[in-house]
């Protein structure tokens, strides 16, 4: 009997079977393929939105990191994939394989005659990806069909693809659930897979519910010999990590996932976890190496901007909080040996260690944040830097926050060292907001400033409008300087955020609570964050503005008019 008549009679082919009582999973090989789905799945998530120029950007880095397969979505679903897969044709990648991604053939619907099979082979990708119902609650209801009919879809489009194409992959959609239901049939699906030609068969975990000690009993129960086995998790449970690399610990070879945990729901498995932990802690290998590792930082970082959203801070490995030490007795110890509180070096996966100033902060972490703005000559011992963290800590239980104001920072470190001209004095300002009518009957709301300053010995009055208090505040200042300092014209505000701190100092809350505010300005050379803090919102503008109008004077070598 033929493989395809021993599967459409129903029988299971001799290798197929089940060991409820011992592994049966091959001994795990050190190579491990890793398939990005982030242009698929990952566009899945809510608020994102890929463009197809984005899907080409996105699909070049991952291409540059060494990723082994770039699933690029559904070609014939949508006209953005369509489009995405008629110019990927001239892609140049130089490490990864595109593939094509949809589903097995409609029941009771040809394989020669399907349109989605028809639409796979027509994106012309070397690699087509399709996945297939292994839960009978899946089967019977959201297909309508009976066991064995799945069963024949399975195998005829695999069979009918992989005449036709030189590698197919197949995702056991459900295939979990369905095993912990009926582990007979999911077993099943898997040799249909198999019997048709599957170059590897993909377990899923697509409701996100499964433990890593269930994907590993259940891995452990499979015995397919000479097939590769991989894995692709949701992250409904949290673990969707986790649930990759114990399948890896159990024979997988080829991990799904996507760049920063993107996809539907609670997204797919972070293949910016994944990957350094397969390499650095799992001893495996794959193709982008340890020379891509230092690459996923930056990936990490592009993916999202082009999802418009905020790197997470506090993510593993990549995160900008991933390697921050806040607390003195931490940096104390990182400054003697990193290991005692870093478990790999940042560097590897293209991070960087940072040093925080707080409240909580020590001799140490000042010395360090020191040393990193390039003053090495400073005596650990100068009474300068315990005035410096006492003042730091004042300022922070007042509501200041360094971490992302390291303009405001380092100038507090010059001015205690005393490194920091006076570029100019302050005598005041004044802010006075007005609406006023139009001509049509509409509102308009304005903003007129007026400051007082002393630069190169002379007075200098300016008032001033703008759209709002902050705006006009801004506009006035860097008037009242640009004559002296003309350079102050090409800075920038880029971001302005306010957050309400609680109770003020006289212990009023509401509208009369401590408030901070942290800008973000740019110029042609830099970016840098300043901040400040005050029961009145425009006077914590008005400090976080002077600071960067002079931190931008003193990074510029102006010569001080004082």
């Amino acid at each position: 009997m033929s493989e395809a008549d021993s599967h459409k009679s129903g029988k299971t082919p001799v290798g197929g079977r089940l060991h409820p009582s011992r592994g049966g999973v091959a001994r795990p090989g050190e190579f491990v393929a890793i398939y990005d789905t982030t242009l698929r799945d990952g566009s899945q998530s809510e608020a994102v939105q890929f463009s197809v120029e984005d899907k080409l950007r996105i699909a070049r880095r991952l291409d540059l990191l060494g990723v082994d397969f770039i699933e690029g979505g559904w070609p014939g679903a949508n006209p953005k994939d369509q489009a995405f897969f008629a110019r990927a044709k001239d892609l140049k990648l130089e490490n990864s394989r595109l593939a094509a991604f949809g589903s097995t053939r409609r029941a009771r619907v040809a394989a020669e005659e399907d349109g989605v099979l028809k639409g796979l082979l027509e994106a012309e990708t070397s690699v087509i990806t399709i996945f297939g119902k292994s839960w009978p609650l899946h089967v019977s209801r959201a297909l309508g069909i009976s066991p064995q009919e799945n069963l024949d879809l399975v195998f005829d489009s695999i069979r009918y693809l992989k005449a036709r194409t030189d590698t197919v992959f197949f995702d056991a959609e459900h295939f979990f659930d369905g095993f912990k239901a009926d582990p007979d049939y999911a077993l099943q699906v898997l040799i249909a897979a198999r019997d048709g030609g599957a170059d590897a068969l993909i377990l899923c975990d697509t409701n996100g519910g499964t433990l890593p000690g269930e994907i590993g009993s259940i891995m452990r129960q499979i015995a397919l010999p000479d097939v590769r086995l991989g894995i692709h998790c949701h992250n409904d449970g949290g673990v969707a990590v986790a649930n990759s690399l114990m399948a890896v610990e159990c024979g997988a070879v080829q991990v799904q996932g996507t760049i920063n945990g993107l996809g539907e729901r609670c997204g797919n498995a972070d293949l910016t976890s994944v990957v350094p932990n397969l390499l650095l802690k799992m001893g495996r290998t794959a193709r982008m190496g340890m020379e891509g590792l230092p690459r996923l930082t930056g990936v990490s970082r592009y993916v999202d901007e082009l999802c418009n959203r905020s790197p997470q801070k506090n993510q593993p490995f990549v995160g900008a909080s991933a390697f921050a030490h806040k607390g003195g007795i931490h940096v104390s110890a990182i400054l003697k040996d990193p290991v005692t509180y870093e478990h790999i070096d940042p560097e590897r996966v293209g991070n960087e260690r940072r040093i925080l100033v707080s409240e909580q902060s020590g001799r140490s972490n000042v010395l360090y944040k020191i040393r990193e703005m390039g003053i090495v000559d400073v005596n650990p011992e100068d009474p300068r830097l315990q005035g410096l963290l006492n003042e730091i800590k004042e300022l922070e239980f007042r509501g200041y926050q360094f971490d992302a104001a390291e303009a405001s920072f380092e100038l507090r470190v010059r001015k205690a060292l005393g490194q920091l001209p006076e570029f100019f004095r302050e005598q005041g300002f004044r802010v006075i907001d007005n609406r006023m009518v139009r001509d049509d009957g509409s509102l308009v709301m304005g903003a007129e400033a007026t400051v007082k300053l002393e630069v190169g010995g002379q007075p200098v009055h300016f008032v001033g409008e703008g759209n709002g208090p902050v705006d006009a505040l801004y506009t006035v200042l860097r008037r009242a300087l640009e004559w002296h300092y003309p350079a102050i014209n090409a800075m920038t505000l880029v971001d302005y955020k306010v957050r309400i701190l609680g109770h003020s100092s006289s212990g009023r809350a509401g509208t009369g609570s401590m408030v901070r505010v942290l800008i973000e300005w740019r110029d042609d050379v830099r970016t840098w964050g300043t901040v400040g803090v005050s029961e009145h919102i425009i006077a914590a503008s008005y400090a976080a503005i002077m600071d960067a109008l002079t931190f931008k004077l003193y990074k510029d070598g102006a010569t001080p008019a004082v």
